[in-house]
């Protein structure tokens, strides 16, 4: 899951980096309206947490402009704004959630889980796709009854093409979404990631679009398994 931090107060975001990341999640940081307007624009998260006390523009007025444009990417508004009047505001103009500081960090993660799997078109929290189980609260990856150890961004790849729903996705929208906005990624590490994938879940995983991208193949059996 690739999240947005759009906060300005270095404390507080450096403090939900660093637990998102222990939810294995890939999370990049703003600071301002202006950056996360380009972050959107270049990135493309799964989901932003978007701070409303902005120095440069109001997070209402870049969560607007993100619906005005047609942007549906899920968004969480986290703020100590309390006023029931100001979070009826910010769900009318667009968020998916809202929650109020100080929060839980473990709670922030499910609800950010929540949004991208409501997102993605599912109702329960464990990914499936023929004998392949993914459970992304925990990172647990199972093919039929046997678990799969993945990397951090093979885990991170898998579940971007599993909630995909069988779209291309190219190149450079999959680095994006293993290595964030200040990482330098080698020309080939994402071909490195696919083909372990393929090594550990089965050839046919993922399908290759020539000059295009990437896209989940179809449901994974089990080796021997009976079709």
């Amino acid at each position: 899951m690739h999240v947005l931090i759009v906060e300005d107060d270095e404390l507080v975001a450096s403090g939900i980096k660093a637990g998102l990341e222990l939810h294995h999640c890939v999370v990049d940081h703003v600071r301002t309206g202006r950056e996360a307007q380009q972050a959107q624009e270049q990135f493309n998260p799964d989901v932003v947490v978007l701070d409303l006390g902005l120095p440069d523009v109001e997070g209402l007025e870049v969560l607007a402009r993100w619906r005005a444009a047609g942007v549906r990417t899920p968004v969480l508004i986290l703020t100590a704004r309390d006023a029931v009047q100001r979070r009826i505001e910010g769900l009318e103009a667009g968020a998916d959630d809202y929650v109020l500081k100080p929060f839980d960090l473990d709670e922030l993660a499910a609800r950010l889980r929540a949004l991208v799997r409501r997102s993605a078109g599912r109702v329960v929290a464990e990914i499936c796709h023929g004998d392949l189980t993914v459970r992304p609260s925990t990172g647990e990856v199972l093919l039929g009854e046997e678990p799969v150890s993945l990397s951090r961004r093979e885990l991170a790849l898998l579940e971007k093409l599993l909630n995909s729903r069988g779209a291309v996705l190219s190149e450079e929208r999959l680095k994006d979404g293993l290595y964030g906005m200040d990482t330098e990624v080698e020309s080939n590490a994402l071909n490195v990631h696919i083909y372990h994938l393929r090594q550990k879940l089965g050839k046919q995983l993922i399908i290759t679009e020539r000059g295009v991208g990437f896209r989940l193949g179809p449901p994974v059996r089990c080796p021997g398994a009976i079709t």
